[in-house]
């Protein structure tokens, strides 16, 4: 026990990462199961519109930053090392230190369900409660008096030191700890996309860290850096938000996209297609996750020069993605193809992330978005690309990987059985979203009349 707590051992901290992220997963899964319980037929009063408000930003909050993330860094950690052939990571205390810190950062999270007693709140939970990216002004004191939205603020700042860490030091082991011969052009491409993911990391975080100050002065020092009666603006924590949330979005993606170029040539039996072609693509899609952040603020009048320029950049950032499915479709084609569970999910992950990108492309048209944003449409979008895409793609790591990081073999017909059930189950949840949202059911709602007509869909 004494050698876990302690260990610096890049394998261990990676097992750690990976049982702890999966228990957050679980977490942030029942928080959803919540929810859709509460929508499930108009009126429902499963929950309070307060608590409502506590779970969706709860799990939204959760399975970016305590599930999808960590899970990525237990391969990161795991895997990285082996494929460079390095020792270990370059800074090992630091790296134990990351996953310290991040689990210190779940934890305090997650306290605010347990500790409104202390606050005298009235109430058992004061968790965050401002939705998963918290805008301005609805977290200033006058609109969140208590706890909830302090919880959150400080524990992004805490899991942003961990990603900063772990960043740091994976940056530094990919460019000087590869073996000799190991030249990055033959770097297998979950390390380049690990990489890639590291510099949106050190260079994303600062930015929600300059947004999340601001806001903690504001809170506790009387400041007014979103407050329009003081002369400032709350689009400011729009900008500061989507311009990290963005890059973010490929944080959580590229990993995802490495495993499935490491997966799909194993099964295939045949080389990865063009894996100069899918390196570069990474690296593209790393530059210009930078400059699309403001479509995300299409209805807020920013004006017809800066829409029509995040719509171009939206749309253009739509090729590099492309062109690594037509690289992972052409890495199937003609292959000796052996359908194991990992290469289920990573096809899977293709056609998910297909239908999540064919969303994602509607939003890059201004008055298409003015129609879908804050509606369930989004929804649907998010959860093809993030669910769909990340987490397809990490199972797919999880099958292709558990016997090399536990020494055993998971069972194929199990595995199977997983992945259909998922499959399926994440279709018949998120795609009438789609329609949901076109239907005109807003986000964030924790109850709707049966006259909007979408009481058959919800289910």
């Amino acid at each position: 026990m004494k050698s876990w707590l302690t260990t610096t051992d890049h394998k261990r901290i990676g097992l750690l990462y990976f049982f702890t992220a999966f228990a957050f997963f679980l977490i942030g899964g029942i928080e959803a199961l919540v929810i859709r319980a509460q929508l499930a037929q108009p009126n429902g009063h499963l929950v309070t519109a307060e608590t409502y408000n506590q779970l969706f930003t709860m799990h939204g909050t959760t399975m970016v930053f305590l599930a999808l993330m960590p899970l990525s860094a237990s391969f990161f950690n795991y895997i990285v090392p082996l494929q460079i052939g390095a020792r270990d990571v370059a800074f090992p205390r630091l790296n134990a230190f990351s996953y310290w810190v991040f689990l210190l950062g779940g934890l305090f999270l997650n306290a605010s369900w347990l500790v409104g007693p202390l606050f005298h709140a009235g109430t058992l939970n004061v968790a965050p409660d401002g939705g998963w990216f918290g805008y301005a002004n609805l977290t200033e004191r006058q609109f969140s008096p208590g706890p909830n939205i302090d919880f959150w603020l400080l524990g992004l700042q805490i899991l942003g030191i961990s990603s900063l860490a772990a960043g740091f030091n994976f940056i530094v082991t990919i460019l000087n700890l590869r073996a000799p011969g190991m030249r990055m052009m033959r770097v297998p491409a979950f390390t380049w996309m690990t990489l890639v993911t590291q510099f949106l990391v050190i260079t994303a975080f600062p930015v929600i860290t300059v947004g999340l100050a601001f806001l903690m002065f504001d809170r506790f020092f009387g400041t007014h850096f979103y407050v329009h009666e003081a002369g400032a603006t709350p689009i400011l924590w729009q900008h500061l938000f989507w311009l990290f949330g963005h890059p973010e979005v490929y944080i959580l993606i590229l990993p995802a996209m490495g495993i499935v170029s490491d997966v799909l040539p194993t099964f295939a039996r045949k080389p990865l297609f063009g894996y100069t072609v899918v390196v570069y693509s990474g690296v593209l899609i790393g530059f210009m996750g930078w400059g699309v952040w403001s479509h995300h603020m299409f209805s807020v009048g920013l004006g017809p020069i800066a829409d029509s320029v995040f719509s171009a950049t939206t749309m253009l950032i739509a090729v590099p993605t492309g062109v690594k499915i037509f690289n992972w479709i052409a890495t199937l084609w003609g292959g000796d193809i052996r359908g194991t569970t990992a290469l289920h999910f990573a096809v899977g992950f293709i056609a998910m992330f297909i239908i999540g990108g064919l969303s994602g492309v509607t939003h890059a048209s201004p008055p298409a978005d003015l129609q879908q944003t804050d509606t369930y449409y989004v929804v649907a979008h998010i959860h093809y690309v993030l669910f769909g895409g990340t987490i397809m793609g990490l199972f797919a790591g999880i099958y292709y990987w558990w016997p090399k990081m536990t020494g055993r073999l998971l069972s194929e017909t199990l595995g199977k059985w997983h992945f259909w059930l998922q499959f399926i189950g994440m279709n018949l949840a998120f795609f009438p979203m789609h329609f949901i949202g076109l239907l005109g059911m807003p986000r964030r709602v924790y109850t709707y009349p049966p006259e909007l007509g979408v009481a058959d869909l919800n289910l």
